[in-house]
């Protein structure tokens, strides 16, 4: 009899299309947060919550870096029912028909209210679009002095879709080298080593790229989230289908989540400057950092792998929903945002208001979108028939 664990390992991964959702899900919380902590967003709440800033930091090291690992366990596998050049195509068009579409239709609202809240721009949004939106360079020097047309949170589309397409082209020259270099890094990972060697590699790339290269987002010269993203997708995509090591991220689940409680704890300690700053103590910071990236990925799959066994209805529905959540999520923050203030709420009931205005744009956009074949493929959906479109249109959600 085939067990839930045999027929996920063989059929598909619900354990990733869990972590992939949930970690998507976590955007909108994230995104809302950014409204009330002390760095820099398009725009910001009146209120401050400073004890918000630890919670953020529990999440922020690793789950853009989950995110691109799941990215590069779903490629390996598309890459075993498409060649090389049918999967470059596919993943164009699922990728980069979305991001323009985003880059024209969804993200320009964010920068102009962004332009409304730090200058009191006085035009109306179409006077932005049209005057200053297509300028092909920066504006609003030197305060906010953006780069316009943007791609705002949409880069982590541009990223996945330059690591997938360098890595096809790599796998056009050695078409061999996805197994062969999957079968060495399980060696390489076996027993201690996997929460040890990566562990290593993202301190590594803490400790000698961010300093010289923060983040940016801006794809040239971001060469501190190249190196940590790309490692991340590479891991996924070699390992994808290395069973024996998804046992040991499974066996090993509560060693990493311990390892990782404590490499974030010291990592805090030292940001909350109880201790007196030197150069030792920042460079264990940033070890620590990095290794708190690495364990608390580590920990996430392997209890989303012994927890998420079988396949269930929200999972078939969420599966598809989550990319066009992701696409609309920020923009449908920054709005409702805007609109809140000066409203004399607290923050409390601000985020609040937020949190459920944006999870109900996302829903009700995917439940429009799925429904219209040409509307589909600008969200990330795959297209289809229109007749299995209009059917349904009177089909229960």
């Amino acid at each position: 009899m085939t067990t839930p664990q045999q027929f996920q390992s063989s059929e598909r991964r619900f354990d990733l299309d869990w972590v992939r959702i949930l970690a998507f899900g976590l955007l909108i919380f994230y995104h809302v947060g950014m409204l009330y902590v002390s760095w820099g967003f398009h725009i910001k709440s009146a209120h401050r919550l400073t004890w918000l800033e630890p919670v953020m930091l529990f999440l922020n090291p690793w789950r853009l870096s989950l995110l691109f690992l799941v990215s590069g366990v779903a490629t390996r596998f598309m890459l075993d029912k498409s060649t090389p050049a049918s999967l470059a195509g596919a993943r164009s068009a699922r990728l980069l028909i979305p991001l323009i579409f985003g880059m024209l239709v969804i993200v320009p609202p964010q920068s102009y209210l962004q332009i409304v809240e730090s200058l009191g721009y006085p035009a109306g949004f179409l006077d932005f679009y049209a005057r200053h939106y297509f300028a092909f360079g920066a504006q609003f020097c030197p305060n906010p002095c953006i780069v316009l047309p943007t791609w705002n949170h949409l880069w982590f589309v541009v990223y996945l879709w330059v690591y997938t397409m360098a890595l096809i082209g790599v796998l056009a020259i050695w078409p061999a080298g996805a197994d062969w270099l999957g079968r060495r890094l399980a060696g390489v990972l076996a027993g201690p080593r996997l929460l040890i060697v990566p562990c290593l590699l993202f301190a590594a790339w803490r400790l000698v790229l961010f300093p010289a290269f923060p983040s940016t987002h801006a794809l040239f010269g971001d060469w501190y989230n190249h190196a940590d993203h790309a490692t991340a997708f590479l891991i996924g995509f070699l390992l994808a289908k290395q069973e024996g090591i998804w046992r040991e991220v499974e066996r090993q689940r509560w060693m990493a989540m311990l390892a990782a409680a404590a490499c974030f704890s010291a990592f805090i300690l030292v940001r909350a400057g109880l201790f007196a700053p030197s150069s030792a103590l920042k460079s264990f910071a940033a070890s620590a950092y990095g290794c708190y990236q690495w364990l608390a990925i580590a920990a996430v799959l392997g209890f989303a792998r012994r927890t998420f066994t079988a396949d269930s209805p929200v999972r078939r529905y969420l599966t598809d929903a989550i990319f066009p959540y992701y696409i609309v999520h920020q923009t449908g923050i920054i709005v409702i945002a805007h609109q809140l203030r000066d409203s004399g709420l607290s923050a409390g009931s601000e985020a609040s208001i937020v949190i459920i205005g944006t999870a109900l744009t996302c829903v009700a956009t995917y439940e429009i979108v799925r429904r219209i074949a040409w509307l589909r493929p600008l969200f990330g959906l795959r297209a289809v028939p229109r007749t299995i479109a209009r059917m349904e249109q009177h089909q229960p959600a």
